[in-house]
């Protein structure tokens, strides 16, 4: 992807993007390509997009933060608009910090948005920032980090649904943990590294 926009051109005649902060909100635990394709929408219709890797003392995270945030940044690289940013805090206290002008999240199905509604509420209530809810694409609507996490702990192929860099984070992590189970195949970028 040489195309500092990748798939996602920006809006507009003159080639600039919609005004605009907003927040991309999530654990990115890992990044995937379903994280991809909403950060990347976002990217076209705002002028600044600022992936927020959030981190959630109710989840139990298998990437620590840093590499989260080091593999989210690698991933969103060629898109100028974008950066990323742990949320060190509150996410409505973030919102604030950095300016923004709406949270986006990606929806892949009606369980997404009972669950994310509440929160969208609250967050209006608390900030006045509205939340945007982008439907997935149906090319990766099936791609959620836990699965990536099941697939890869059970010696499942992962490199199709993650950006180039993860697979090996996320194989060398369950390693290190013993939580890595016998790989199908003598594909090097499916085994943990040694």
């Amino acid at each position: 992807m040489n195309d500092p926009t990748g798939p996602f051109p920006p809006l507009g005649a003159d080639g600039a993007a919609a005004a605009g902060v907003a927040v991309c909100p999530g654990s990115y635990d890992p990044v995937t390509l379903g994280h991809l394709d909403v950060i990347g929408r976002a990217a076209r219709l705002f002028g600044q997009v600022v992936v927020a890797v959030a981190t959630n003392a109710s989840k139990s995270a298998l990437l620590d933060a840093p590499t989260r945030v080091e593999l989210a940044r690698a991933a969103v690289a060629d898109l100028p608009n974008v950066r990323v940013e742990v949320v060190p805090g509150l996410l409505v206290d973030f919102c604030r910090s950095v300016g923004a002008t709406a949270l986006v999240k990606g929806l892949r199905g009606g369980a997404d948005y009972d669950a994310e509604l509440p929160m969208a509420l609250m967050n209006r209530h608390l900030t006045g920032v509205e939340t945007v809810f982008l439907p997935a694409d149906r090319s990766v609507a099936h791609i959620a980090s836990s699965l990536v996490k099941d697939v890869a702990r059970h010696g499942g192929r992962i490199d199709d649904l993650v950006p180039p860099g993860v697979t090996g984070a996320v194989l060398a992590r369950l390693a290190d943990l013993g939580h890595l189970g016998p790989v199908g195949s003598t594909d090097g970028d499916r085994r943990a590294p040694r």
